[in-house]
């Protein structure tokens, strides 16, 4: 089932940066897996290395750079 706001592209109110390649990437990857009901940490990660969006580093997703890559983007 698609979502019914799916392809909607609503501005990121609390966002004060332009958004990037690598940003635009990553929120489609985890909207991805938010629509699949993927919640949990541990699934987080392996659908990011799963999807091939690599944190900034070019490494593999771990928990801890999720977090701290979440914390440096304000999320």
């Amino acid at each position: 089932m698609t979502h019914p706001l799916a392809g909607i592209d609503y501005p990121r109110q609390c966002r004060d940066w332009e958004e990037t390649p690598y940003t635009k990437a990553l929120g489609d990857a985890l909207e991805s897996l938010f629509d699949r009901s993927v919640h949990d940490l541990d699934g987080i990660v392996a659908g990011l290395n799963e999807a091939g969006v690599t944190p900034p580093d070019g490494g593999r997703w771990t928990a801890e750079t999720f977090q701290a890559e979440m914390a440096r983007l304000g999320a």
